[in-house]
């Protein structure tokens, strides 16, 4: 069944999924078990992040020292709703002062359009022994060391003075608007920078991602499918199908906070981490005709591969190329295979994947009533036209 709330969501233009501070904390902790200095230095920016309701912030401000950043940015897009209610932590908009960058005119406006957090420094403010995000809130209320001031604009991603932050940052992390997730990451990729973002699993065949994906560019992250392949977040009420929420909690503001499961959600990285190079364990042709289909494998029609359709079931000694389901990026590593391309539409004929034969299209049809589109694989088996779900073609690396 198809995600009510993602499709809720795509249809009233809201993208506001807030990622859960765990599942921040375990990506990243995997990146860090690779290379522990992968942080060090560097100037992280969170640009589709409210800093009033997002995890990222509190994850990355919390642990700035331990990480060693150099740098935290933060930018949120349109008013927030948080500091508009006069969050507890933070205090309200006037809390923030005037901005030496606005011009004349604009200073000390009462509304906050969006706003921009930079924090360099961070550390026990109110001498409790301990830090956390009231001495956060402290520092951003003197302004001391950190910054905390409106944007001039609403806060857009490709905004000119968001893409100014970005051109100052090293590692971009963050949830990006899945409406808008080809045009996000093409800026990042225009702009070179690294990054760990939250996108649907359907962006895998998307003709401008899955290039990067085939030439190791860009690669599925670590914890890539957690809870059946489904992540939980924090959505506005408004949005909310209460059929599947699956808890209802309370801020410090006293807003209900309604937690949901979307499916098919991974993180997409060209961050290195440990799992991204470890050969999936597989059986020989033989021993998985043997012990799990009991019968041999399926040859296109319209391409020269094998169907697999379990990734489990990748064969040890095919010499060829074989068409996997897209779940195989999951575990994929560049060591043991290389990506060859995906068997649907243009992108596959762009590898040599045949148009359906005219009797064939026919027979889809008229007999099937069921679409067609050239460049998808097919098989026929015992005279019937079947065409298995997107797959990727793939080969093992010669050693």
């Amino acid at each position: 069944m198809a995600n009510k709330n993602l499709t809720n969501a795509k249809r009233v233009k809201n993208d506001e999924f807030y990622t859960q501070f765990d599942d921040i904390q375990k990506e990243i902790g995997a990146y860090l078990e690779y290379n522990p200095d992968v942080f060090r230095g560097k100037v992280v920016y969170c640009n589709c992040d409210d800093p009033f309701e997002s995890n990222f912030f509190r994850y990355f401000v919390l642990n700035f020292n331990k990480l060693g950043l150099k740098q935290l940015i933060t930018t949120s897009y349109k008013p927030s709703p948080v500091a508009n209610t006069q969050l507890a932590l933070f205090g309200d908009d006037k809390t923030l002062t005037k901005s030496k960058s606005l011009p004349a005119g604009r200073q000390g406006r009462p509304k906050v359009n969006a706003n921009k957090f930079i924090i360099n420094e961070v550390h026990d403010i109110d001498g409790d022994g301990e830090f956390n995000l009231k001495d956060v809130a402290k520092q951003l209320k003197t302004n001391k060391h950190n910054e905390w001031t409106p944007l001039e604009s609403d806060g857009d991603f490709r905004s000119d003075e968001c893409v100014k932050l970005l051109k100052q940052s090293d590692i971009v992390i963050t949830n990006p608007p899945f409406s808008l997730f080809r045009e996000y990451l093409k800026q990042l990729m225009d702009y070179k920078k690294k990054f760990l973002i939250i996108g649907n699993m359907n962006a895998i065949a998307y003709k401008e991602i899955f290039p990067l994906l085939k030439e190791n560019k860009v690669w599925l992250g670590n914890n890539c499918k957690v809870n059946a392949g489904a992540m939980f977040f924090e959505i506005p009420e408004k949005i909310a199908n209460l059929e599947q929420v699956r808890e209802i909690k309370t801020n410090e503001s006293g807003k209900k906070i309604y937690i949901t499961r979307v499916q098919g959600v991974r993180w997409f990285t060209n961050l290195d981490h440990g799992r991204r190079h470890q050969p999936i364990p597989l059986m020989s042709k033989a021993e998985v005709i043997k012990f799990v289909t009991k019968k041999p494998f399926d040859q296109y029609y319209n391409y020269d591969a094998i169907e697999v359709s379990l990734v489990k079931n990748i064969p040890s000694d095919c010499k060829g190329v074989m068409g996997v389901p897209i779940s195989f990026l999951d575990k994929y590593s560049p060591e043991q295979f290389e990506i060859i391309g995906l068997g649907i539409a243009n992108l596959g004929l762009s590898v040599g994947v045949k148009p359906y034969k005219p009797e064939h299209k026919k027979f889809r049809k008229e007999i099937q009533k069921r679409g067609t589109v050239n460049g998808d694989l097919y098989m026929i088996k015992n005279g019937i036209v079947e065409v298995p779900y997107a797959r990727v073609l793939i080969r093992h690396k010669k050693k």
